[in-house]
């Protein structure tokens, strides 16, 4: 596969172990009952000296399984620290999160570190690789901490890989492999310990315009096909137009929360792109 293309549904077929056969369309339709995570009523303070900072004020909102959902703001408007609680990085100070129907809001340090590791599958903007460790290692790694076997760690980070495109990659260091080829490693480690949800944290920052829209490809191909749900926070308006549902937060508060009509399409978008020449094509002009 060329560095320059988005995995296409056959080339992404390789999950059947770790998400099991691909779903009919009705099984990756949004879930209207019970919602996958709930907010409810939650405000954040954080304290600076004697002053008191809300960083949020009392927000409630859900996710439902199988939903794609971007979450935008300025800075300072909330969302970040939104992504945290949503992540189990941090706690609210008043209110409740639901995960699974399970409240998380008030469990320990220890006990959302296990919420962590087994339900929450992160991708940072800046890849968050281990330099002199294998593609293949690198995605094994959040299996290290559940105490997988090492053949079951080896065979579900293959399969990973192998979603994500990257099936002849798995022995790359990450200096071998392009921007855009370093996300998609990333979103496998995401991937292997089955999530419950994803959450994305500005994972096209560091990327350029096409490459962007080849990991955009990787999301609605993961959430479509799998029915994979994902929360991704970014300030690109544009990149908020290959989710399915769009929730702005300004200072504290949820300003706007609205379903996308016109998603933009990943797999179009790359046929209508010219395809960039490869190095080596390049120095022979």
């Amino acid at each position: 596969m060329s560095t320059h293309e988005v995995p296409t549904a056959d080339q992404l077929s390789g999950g059947r172990g770790l998400f099991g056969p691909q779903p009919e369309p009705s099984a990756t339709a949004v879930d209207d009952s019970q919602p996958l995570i709930s907010l409810s009523h939650i405000h954040k303070i954080y304290q600076m000296g004697d002053v008191e900072i809300h960083a949020l004020h009392g927000i409630s909102l859900e996710i439902h399984r199988g939903e794609f959902v971007s979450i935008m703001g300025a800075s300072g408007s909330g969302k970040s620290t939104t992504m945290n609680i949503l992540g189990c990085l941090d706690r609210p100070t008043r209110g409740h999160y639901f995960l699974e129907d399970q409240d998380v809001s008030k469990l320990s340090k220890d006990e959302l570190a296990d919420i962590r590791n087994r339900k929450i599958g992160f991708v940072f903007q800046g890849f968050n690789l281990l330099s002199r460790t294998s593609a293949l290692e690198n995605v094994e790694l959040p299996m290290l901490y559940l105490g997988v076997k090492t053949h079951e760690r080896l065979a579900r980070a293959k399969e990973a890989l192998e979603l994500v495109g990257l099936g002849e990659r798995l022995h790359n260091m990450p200096n071998q492999l392009s921007g855009g080829q370093q996300q998609r490693v990333a979103i496998a480690r995401a991937l292997v310990n089955q999530p419950t949800i994803i959450l994305a944290d500005e994972p096209t920052g560091n990327l350029d315009s096409r490459t962007s829209v080849e990991v955009m490809g990787v999301f609605q191909y993961l959430n479509r096909e799998h029915g994979i749900t994902i929360a991704l926070v970014t300030h690109e308006p544009d990149i908020a137009q290959f989710s399915k549902r769009i929730v702005i937060f300004k200072d504290g508060r949820i300003k706007k929360d609205e379903l996308v009509f016109n998603q933009r399409s990943a797999a179009d978008e790359l046929e209508r792109l010219p395809v960039p020449l490869e190095d080596d094509e390049e120095d022979e002009e």
